[in-house]
């Protein structure tokens, strides 16, 4: 099949051929476009080597502490090194400690000669970071993590661990539910590189199946404008680099964990190397009655599993190759969760996804300041959504889909590196064929109604279809281009099969220099795409960095040309159905309704400032503008989402980090951040909006992804890493994102008829969602409330806007502010033994069981809440 796959297309094999003698190597690399080296030499006063001396190498921000101790030549070797600035100390008996600091900034391998001075005295290795290790100077906004520092943040155990501890370590994303990530105003519009493989497709819940948290050594999360070699999605880059087994003695854990809702997590991992091979291998399964975010507060029909396995193999074939495979596979299934009304009637909805990913690499050293990478990758997602049995079951609708997307593409780069300059020079090609199939039809005879009853609710009778009935009128809500496709009025399913191939080519120049205080960073890319629309640009990228030595502050600015191109993920058919999608129109009748790619302008400035050598904050300011703008419709409240299309957008706000080092055993962090993003119609696209009332024309309005304020406060203790009792805690504010369609009187004169509100909008298991309250009375699934006053009109989970205030652009609805608690503790080596250790732990979500809601009714997300109070305990074996 692989093969089948590889060489159907002859443009494929085109670009196969000419990158065959990277095929004969293996293909491959050690993720030498993410990481470096640092090799070096441990000698005493008279050049002799110092067998055994102990070398750490410690960045203190991101919790990266590796050490090692040099072999009978005096020779060490760190791999696998995130980019970044590095403190490093060497101690051997008898002589005096030395330190040095190293900046990686390139693939290209730093070597290091270390002479230590005869001191008479048994010393022992003290790192100790000053200011200047705590701030960095560089261009482009960016938040480190380490391995060992992720462990000890409370999260969300399910099928997006990496997306909930990204949300909660970086300044400038606003939560939603089901790992959606909103980074600086947009949507989901963030790429993965995973050990320098791009990923540009959606890698939440609702559309992959994310790479294993216990598979990843570091990653490094660009909030800032990226570099050229980044381009699609750029929002955010989060820069991943996978656990080698290279240069490792046979290590590994097995844990296993079970919690609320039946939730229950194992797996395990194993490395084992030398300084020539390495194998790491993790297997991972989480099985969970939570497993989605629910539209109800208490999960009903939310049972789902995943698995997933990673296997990375290093072979060093020779000081200037290095050949580097990753493999990994996962499948997730979930049922769709319920509301109270659907799991009444025995919905039975359902989602499976498939993903597999291989990706080689190739790493030639031709000088020591030269290199070559070249990787080769092909991964898949395969979705597969069910209907009940029967289809009547399904409310408001049925669905049903089974979708495709392949990737595969050769990526090339050559980096210089030396003295002041770091250059790089590459080029990305790669297709995307997709397949999708999907069927919908409408089952509630009261979602789309051509006739309202004299109290103005949906009538239900199938047979009336011309409002004869007594004081019945014509429901102006009413869509005729849906009529076809409503079952319960004695229409038919509608059915829709496509295929299409997105081919992109990519070719980018990146140059850093470095000289006194200052560094000057700038690129050029130039992208092609060719698939149901078509279009090239050229886009410069510029940036630059101070650092004024004496303040240890850094000063910075950048700017960046993107090139935005549609969301793969349902593309063909929302490419068909027009303005106001499916709705609005009657398929394939509206001409040109094809998503194009879009030009984005990205603007940002900031500062890094040290206080002290144990706390730094970094604050900046962004201004986006793009033509063409993006986002996604998802149907009701399930996983299946379209991409939609908009006019224009204009988004600003600020991402500010703070960071406390590690101090007597106690670290902390807070990240903050606004965004107001203000889009602009027309609308091109989708299927079926959850708010009739999403604006078509060209006024603006603020999207979902609009917050005005969000913050996560993270505290952690461990006097001794990995060894005796451990703490860790969060307090996250959301101020609230803009909701869907909330009732609201357009009027504060109380004589005017409209300022009555019809609830009638709202079904009654939407209006006791959210607790909608007239007066002193409160709706219920059994109650519901039919029209109220605009000033009696209230909420404790979405604010409404006061009678007569409420504006598109400047008072929208919007979800209730909520604050959320979370905390971790556990014992880690608790029988105190060295070889093999046993570590406990014990976690809560939502510690004070907060009664809230991620989003309503919203076009882009549907209706989730806040996870309840989760407890989920853990035993990991470790050896």
């Amino acid at each position: 099949m692989l093969f089948h796959l590889f060489f159907h297309s002859r443009r494929l094999s085109r670009i196969l051929l000419a990158s065959a003698p990277f095929v004969v190597m293996a293909a491959a690399a050690s993720a030498q476009t993410l990481t470096g080296s640092v090799t070096g030499q441990v000698t005493d006063p008279q050049g002799n080597a110092i067998p055994g001396a102990l070398v750490t190498m410690q960045n203190t921000v991101s919790g990266f502490d590796h050490s090692m101790k040099s072999d009978a030549t005096g020779s060490f070797a760190f791999s696998n090194v995130p980019f970044g600035s590095y403190h490093m100390a060497v101690a051997a008996t008898g002589f005096s400690t030395d330190t040095t600091d190293v900046s990686l900034r390139s693939a290209v391998p730093v070597n290091l000669k270390l002479q230590l001075v005869l001191s008479g005295v048994a010393t022992t290795v003290n790192v100790t970071a000053g200011a200047e290790d705590v701030v960095t100077n560089t261009p482009t906004a960016h938040t480190d993590l380490d391995s060992s520092a992720l462990k000890q943040i409370p999260y969300q155990n399910t099928n997006a661990a990496v997306s909930s501890l990204i949300t909660l370590a970086t300044p400038g994303i606003a939560q939603d539910s089901d790992g959606l990530i909103h980074a600086q105003g947009e949507h989901q519009d963030v790429q993965f590189s995973v050990d320098g493989q791009p990923i540009s497709d959606q890698q939440s819940r609702q559309f992959s199946n994310q790479i294993a948290l216990s598979s990843i050594d570091s990653m490094n999360v660009i909030s800032g404008v990226p570099p050229a070699e980044y381009g699609d999605k750029a929002s955010l880059v989060v820069q991943t680099t996978t656990k080698s087994g290279l240069g490792h003695k046979l290590h590994g854990d097995v844990y296993g964990g079970y919690g609320s809702f039946g939730s229950g997590t194992g797996g395990g991992s194993l490395g084992i190397g030398s300084s020539r091979y390495g194998s790491f291998t993790s297997l991972d399964v989480v099985n969970s009655g939570r497993f989605l975010d629910t539209p109800e507060f208490s999960p009903m029909h939310d049972h789902g599993n995943v698995e997933n396995v990673f296997e990375r193999l290093d072979w060093n074939a020779n000081p200037t190759n290095m050949i580097h495979l990753d493999l990994s596979a996962s499948r997730s299934w979930a049922q769709t969760p319920n509301q109270y009304d659907q799991e009444a009637l025995g919905q039975d909805q359902r989602n499976e996804i498939k993903s597999f990913n291989t990706s080689v690499f190739w790493t030639h050293i031709f000088n020591p300041a030269s290199l070559l990478s070249s990787n080769i990758y092909l991964r898949q997602d395969q979705v597969h959504y069910y209907p009940s049995a029967n289809l009547f079951d399904d409310q408001p609708a049925t669905l049903q889909q089974a979708r495709r997307l392949t990737n595969f593409g050769v990526k090339e780069d050559f980096t210089y590196s030396k003295g002041i300059q770091s250059l790089k020079i590459g080029a990305n090609i790669y297709q995307t064929p997709l397949a999708e199939s999907f069927r919908l039809g409408i089952t509630d005879p009261a979602y789309n109604s051509p006739c309202l009853d004299a109290s103005g609710a949906p009538v239900t009778d199938p047979s009336d279809l011309h409002c004869t009935g007594a004081g019945q009128t014509a429901n102006p809500a009413f869509l005729p281009s849906l009529l076809p496709y409503d079952l319960s009025r004695g229409g038919k399913l509608f059915n829709f099969n496509g295929t299409t191939d997105i081919k992109q080519e990519a070719v980018y120049v990146e140059d850093e220099l470095h000289f006194g205080g200052w560094l000057l960073s700038g690129g050029v890319r130039a992208d092609n795409y060719n698939g149901i629309s078509s279009r090239s640009m050229v886009e410069p990228r510029a940036g630059a960095s101070y650092r004024v030595a004496k303040t240890n502050t850094v000063l910075r600015g950048s700017y960046g040309k993107f090139f935005m191109t549609p969301y793969n993920e349902n593309l063909i058919l929302s490419s068909s159905t027009g303005a106001g999608g499916l709705a609005q129109n009657v398929f394939g009748a509206f001409g040109d309704a094809t998503l194009k790619p879009g030009k984005r302008n990205h603007f940002s400035a900031g500062f890094e400032q040290a206080i002290g050598p144990k706390i730094a904050v970094q604050g900046d300011y962004f201004w986006k503008f793009t033509d063409r703008d993006y986002d996604f419709d998802v149907l009701f409240n399930t996983p299946l989402s379209f991409p939609i299309q908009w006019n224009k957008s204009k988004i600003d706000g600020y991402a500010i980090r703070a960071n406390l080092t590690p101090t007597h055993g106690v670290s902390a962090y807070a990240v903050l951040g606004h965004s107001r993003s203000r889009f602009f119609g027309p609308e091109v696209g989708g299927i079926l909006f959850n708010n009739p009332n999403t604006p078509l024309s060209g006024a603006p309005f603020r999207i979902d992804h609009d917050q005005a304020f969000q913050q996560t406060t993270h505290l952690q203790y461990q006097k001794s890493p990995g060894h005796g009792p451990m703490l860790g805690l969060n307090w996250t504010y959301e101020s609230g994102l803009v909701a869907g369609a909330v009732p609201f009187s357009p009027t504060a004169d109380p004589n005017s008829p409209d300022f009555q509100v019809n609830l009638t909008g709202l079904t009654p298991d939407q209006q006791a969602q959210i607790n909608l309250t007239c007066g002193s009375q409160r709706a219920t699934i059994a109650n519901p409330l039919t029209s109220c006053a605009g000033n009696q009109l209230s909420s404790p989970l979405v604010k409404i806007p006061a009678p007569g205030t409420e504006n598109d652009d400047k008072n929208p609805p919007r979800v209730q502010p909520r604050n959320t608690f979370d905390a971790l503790g556990g014992y880690d080596n608790v029988f105190h033994t060295e070889r093999y250790k046993v570590n406990a732990s014990l976690s809560v979500v939502n510690l004070t069981n907060k009664y809230a809601l991620y989003n309503f009714l919203s076009t882009f997300s549907g209706t989730h809440f806040v996870s309840p109070r989760t407890f989920t305990g853990q035993l990991d074996f470790v050896f």
